[in-house]
């Protein structure tokens, strides 16, 4: 398949000095739908005073919009250790926190819209009142149906939202859903864990625990509009922690020993398939051999679904390739008579007329 502008000059940045302006219009319309314009920006910033004066604009108001993101961030997980860590809890961060507070270049032009948490399960209650306490809630239209479907078989509780901050935090205890057809080793999550150490009390992952987090996180999902900015994430991951022999020999161990070796085979594949990240030829015959992978049916729809979710980056059969990752995303997420009963449940919901609010509301 032909790569997506986008992906070209992310890879090989070096070509901006050729492309046209209906290039550059293209380009910076790819980058915001895929949500990868401060990664862009960041990727140019060296030679951003020698490009034409219009995607420079766009560029660095990208930048600065990280920039203040970056800020702001820092500021929310100061305030989520202050009304954690006094009470002998000890979060993990996930995600795009994670890679900005432990300081990798994941992290850099990296946009996202919330912070991603992760205790032990034991933690969940006191982390949720700890958290109301300090400010955070649910959303008020949240239904009581909602309310057990995250308590009963998710992996984290209704999403928080500062009452007057307004940012958004997700508080997790595993990272796939105890339903999942894929069987997390929850508890060996928090084995390796690492301080933050200007930040004490506050974790992240260890390198190849992150790596497989995040390749979770990405192959279990079924809405994918952000799914090349993941696909990114993973490649500099790897790019980063591959400067180490010890994580490529210890990937595919402890791929087995917290149950991901599927998402691993995945995020090594796609990777190395459509952003030629490098992987030692070793390391992927042994994930594909754990994995028993590929399979081509999911290659034709992967190579679709991980673009841009933008017009010039759709073929025939983009549709039916993200509808079909839809589909296979909730068949991981749970045993077929429960997500038969709660898509049927949501149905139901929907063809309902709105409630009637109830009097002195």
């Amino acid at each position: 398949m032909t790569r997506p502008l986008l992906v070209e000059l992310l890879l090989s940045p070096q070509r901006a000095s050729q492309l046209s302006p209906a290039d550059w219009d293209l380009l910076i319309r790819q980058a915001r739908r895929a949500n990868l314009i401060a990664r862009l920006a960041t990727a140019l910033q060296p030679q951003l005073d020698a490009l034409p004066n219009g995607p420079r604009q766009h560029l660095r108001s990208a930048l600065l919009i990280a920039r203040r993101q970056r800020i702001a961030t820092r500021w929310e997980v100061e305030c989520i250790r202050a009304a954690l860590v006094p009470l002998g809890i000890r979060p993990i961060l996930l995600k795009g926190a994670a890679y900005l507070l432990a300081d990798l270049p994941a992290a850099r032009g990296r946009l996202f819209g919330d912070v991603d948490l992760l205790v032990p399960k034991d933690q969940i209650e006191a982390a949720e009142a700890g958290l109301v306490a300090a400010g955070w809630a649910f959303d008020a239209e949240l239904s009581d149906y909602d309310q057990r479907y995250y308590r009963q078989w998710m992996h984290e509780i209704p999403p928080l939202y500062h009452q007057q901050r307004e940012t958004a935090l997700d508080l997790h205890h595993s990272i796939l859903p105890p339903t999942a057809r894929v069987q997390v080793n929850t508890a060996a999550l928090f084995e390796d864990a690492r301080t933050l150490p200007e930040l004490p009390g506050l974790q992240v992952l260890a390198p190849v625990t992150m790596f497989l987090h995040s390749a979770a996180h990405l192959f279990h999902e079924g809405e994918l509009d952000h799914g090349l900015r993941d696909l990114f994430d993973l490649d500099a991951l790897l790019r980063d922690f591959g400067r180490d022999t010890g994580f490529w020999t210890a990937l595919v161990p402890r791929a087995q020993v917290l149950g991901l070796v599927q998402p691993l085979f995945h995020a090594l594949r796609y990777t190395t398939r459509l952003l030629d990240t490098p992987v030692p030829v070793d390391v992927m015959r042994a994930a594909a051999q754990a994995a028993a992978g590929p399979r081509p049916l999911l290659d034709a729809c992967y190579d679709r679904a991980l673009m841009p979710v933008h017009p010039s980056c759709d073929g025939p059969l983009t549709g039916i390739a993200r509808l079909a990752l839809y589909v296979r995303s909730h068949w991981l997420r749970m045993p077929t008579a429960l997500l038969t009963q709660h898509l049927a449940r949501k149905l139901w919901s929907r063809l309902l007329p709105p409630a009637a609010p109830r009097a002195g509301a």
